[in-house]
């Protein structure tokens, strides 16, 4: 049953507090601080130890389809055109259909992954690297190419909104640390160290429901000190079905501190704008909420991100 009761306003952080965490959480992150950032805890042992994951062999995707039509969370939407289509020319025999696509891969409704270049912080990228990396021509320092051989691990989904009794955490909520803790114990598992984290706020529902909406505005997502969850438990990817962090901000000074604290200090890719609106009921179904996962990065040698489709195979 959808409420219009306004979500609790999310605890502010100030400037400072923001920068104490921060520190925090970069100089626990020294295991992450290479090019791969928390993908080194993807070992081979720990893939070999996700396929046991799959149990049915079903695959579902997590990723939304690529919108092409301009909304008020998608002014600049992707390009989809063809070049040439059968018959165009008059002739016969054989013929081929050709298209062209063209997308802003950070915007606010295509599913896709953030590389550990996209976030700028005081000068520098991910692991102290100079934002000079950063070129007109793209990225020479930790692009999404660092992902080029894949990510696959052990995925697990933590549901926001089925712990509250709730379709959708609307914009402007946050979940906590011990949100995300009370999802584990309701779902009966524990996120690990290598795990691909992938947390529901039921953006994409409330988008299907209501219709879009100005999401770079207003948005449920993490709250900064839900980081230390993940840091303690060493994840891999953190990946959500919103942008990952709330808007409004709730950091002083700092728009996108989940971004800041995750891509920059932790190390970690963040997969946003996803769907788990065909997993979750799976799941549920399943008595399982973790799965195999496998994400596949365009190979971009110098880009910031990528479209993504993440598949979890349960």
């Amino acid at each position: 049953m959808v409420t219009d009761a306004r979500p609790p306003r999310a605890p502010r952080l100030t400037e400072d507090e923001f920068g104490a965490l921060y520190r925090r959480l970069r100089a626990g992150a020294v295991w992450a601080a290479g090019d791969r950032g928390a993908l080194a805890a993807l070992t081979p042992a720990t893939v070999l130890a996700a396929t046991r994951e799959a149990v049915t062999g079903r695959t579902i995707t997590l990723a939304a389809p690529v919108e092409t039509r301009p909304g008020p969370d998608n002014p600049e939407p992707a390009e989809h055109r063809m070049s040439t289509r059968p018959g165009e020319d008059g002739s016969g025999g054989l013929q081929f259909a050709t298209d062209s696509f063209a997308m802003n891969v950070h915007g606010d409704a295509d599913s896709h992954i953030d590389a550990l270049c996209h976030v700028i912080y005081d000068g520098t990228l991910h692991g102290g690297v100079s934002a000079g990396s950063v070129t007109a021509d793209g990225a020479t320092s930790l692009s999404i190419e660092v992902a080029g051989d894949g990510i696959v691990g052990r995925g697990v989904l933590l549901d926001i909104p089925r712990l509250r009794g709730a379709p959708w955490l609307e914009p402007g909520d946050h979940v906590s640390a011990e949100d995300l803790g009370a999802a584990e114990a309701a779902q009966h598992l524990r996120v690990g160290e290598g795990d691909l984290l992938f947390v529901r706020v039921g953006h994409r529902r409330r988008r299907a429901e209501l219709g879009p909406w100005h999401a770079a505005r207003e948005r449920a997502g993490l709250h900064p000190s839900a980081l230390e969850f993940l840091a303690d438990r060493r994840v891999a990817v953190l990946g959500g079905d919103g942008n990952n962090d709330t808007a409004p901000s709730s950091t002083e000074g700092v728009a996108f501190p989940v971004h800041v604290l995750a891509i920059h200090a932790m190390g970690l890719h963040l997969l946003d704008y996803l769907q788990f609106e065909d997993l979750a009921p799976a799941c549920e179904a399943q008595g399982r909420w973790s799965f195999l996962c496998v994400i596949a990065p365009l190979r971009l040698p110098d880009a910031t991100g990528s479209p993504v489709n993440p598949i979890a195979v349960l």
